[in-house]
């Protein structure tokens, strides 16, 4: 939708209702998004460049407001795009504008930095753990990340070189069993 400053981004928001009055004047009853920036407490360095905030605001406003229509994806769908498009936006939380309180309020974190997943940095995957970790907290840059075959974090890097160490140098004795001669009963 229209911002009344021209260089302010268009506003987005969920059309719920369209009515028109008894001059055709025709209104919509939207549900807006709220951007990270705009929202309390700002963005943060996990939000997305393409991530809104599905708020509990109503409004009803003219539909000469409306400029086009957008997509607000959820969470997993737009991780998964092929190409992400000018009008293509993501969801994953609710937000009372009110409080700033975000539903859910907690979400899984990834990396040593311990931080919600953001779908515009490029992560890679452990083969050990499974988890997931940003190229520059393991000591890489995005162009090394983006060439590796196989990726193991140092916590299963180190575990393997134990493992491999325990492998080298057995620890117990030999599997061979000692064959004691039988005595003769006399």
């Amino acid at each position: 939708m229209r911002p009344s400053d021209s260089d302010k981004p268009p506003y987005v928001a969920r059309v719920e209702k369209i009515e028109a009055d008894h001059r055709n004047n025709v209104k919509v009853r939207v549900r807006w998004y709220y951007r990270p920036e705009e929202s309390i407490g700002g963005r943060r360095q996990f939000h997305g460049a393409k991530e809104l905030f599905l708020s509990d605001h109503f409004d009803v406003q003219s539909a000469h407001t409306i400029e086009g229509k957008c997509t607000v994806h959820s969470f997993k769908n737009y991780t998964k795009l092929e190409n992400v498009g000018a009008e293509d936006y993501f969801c994953r939380f609710e937000y009372k504008a009110a409080t700033g309180g975000f539903t859910p309020d907690r979400v899984a974190v990834y990396c040593k930095c311990e931080m919600p997943y953001n779908p515009d940095d490029l992560m890679v995957q452990c083969e050990g753990c499974k988890d997931w970790f940003h190229p520059s907290c393991m000591g890489m840059t995005i162009e090394e990340a983006k060439k590796l075959d196989h990726f193991l974090c140092s916590d299963c890097s180190s575990e393997n070189e134990a493992k491999r160490s325990l492998n080298a140098f057995p620890v117990s004795p030999s599997a061979e069993a000692k064959v004691e001669p039988k005595r003769r009963k006399r």
